[in-house]
């Protein structure tokens, strides 16, 4: 919601201010610039790109519109879960959790907390290295350096829209260039025209460029920003889980280590230690 404000303010801004000035809207109606500067940048992008990549992008891309899934509810939730797990293991041993994290669909643990259950990475990692935990065949510190990679690849994964994303942008206005270029080949074959209809094939020529640098500026560059906001607040749900299982790991008990996760949230979603101690006795 926030993007398609910004790009109200933006497109309101610059067209204002231009119809301000007493310039016509109408110039600025320019298919055949938009044509040239949206084509190249697509074809840049499709030749710049494997098929994973594409991909990728645009399934991230219709993201930029809707709010954060990861609010301080859905933080909560996953503290929660993580709580009851190291709080059953505690009481009953590790292998008391074995079916939960082989069928974590059908675990009537997972079953409470819908909002973690449906994302499945968050459930894949935290599963995955419940299950190391309860083959016992790592420590600590194996465990957090398995964890750092795949924490690092995640990140990686996760931000290769914004990158891509970014270099389209970059290019936006020298291919505006290319189309204000092509305007003036085309205004000097007409240079016998009359100086008024020269002008006019001036003033189209160099809404290329115009339209380069705001495409590339108040348009595609914040995407990017905002797919790699995103991709940061994915990485955080991966970061609470590993600083509470290795909390656990080194022996803090269950709320100790889900205080550990919390305090690694940032501090806009972060609960209070109350808040988040009744809302784990409410799941309880």
């Amino acid at each position: 919601m926030l993007v398609i404000v910004g790009y109200v303010v933006v497109a309101i801004s610059v067209l204002g201010g231009f119809i301000l000035a007493g310039g016509h809207v109408g110039a600025l109606l320019q298919p055949v610039e938009f044509l040239m500067i949206g084509g190249a940048a697509a074809g840049a992008f499709v030749v710049g790109n494997n098929g994973k990549t594409i991909k990728a992008t645009f399934k991230a891309l219709p993201t930029v519109f809707k709010g954060s899934k990861y609010t301080k509810d859905s933080y909560m939730e996953l503290m929660a879960l993580l709580y009851e797990l190291l709080g059953k293991v505690r009481k009953e041993g590790l292998m008391s959790i074995e079916g939960d994290i082989e069928n974590p669909d059908q675990s009537p643990v997972f079953a409470k907390y819908p909002a973690v259950l449906a994302d499945h990475h968050v459930v894949e990692f935290m599963t995955d290295y419940l299950r190391i935990m309860v083959s016992g065949n790592l420590n600590a510190m194996e465990i957090e350096s398995l964890m750092d990679v795949e924490i690092e690849t995640h990140h990686h994964e996760a931000v290769v829209p914004a990158h891509v994303v970014a270099k389209a942008g970059d290019a936006m206005p020298a291919f505006g260039i290319v189309a204000a270029v092509m305007g003036v080949v085309h205004t000097m074959e007409s240079v016998g025209i009359p100086p008024a209809e020269l002008g006019i094939l001036i003033a189209h020529a160099l809404v290329g460029t115009f339209l380069g640098i705001l495409l590339a500026y108040g348009f595609v560059g914040p995407l990017a920003t905002v797919l790699e906001q995103k991709a940061e607040e994915s990485t955080k749900m991966f970061q609470t889980i590993k600083v509470t299982l290795l909390a656990n790991l080194n022996g803090y008990a269950p709320a100790m280590a889900v205080e550990f996760g919390r305090k690694a949230l940032y501090s806009t979603e972060r609960p209070g230690f109350v808040e988040l101690e009744e809302h784990v006795k409410q799941k309880r």
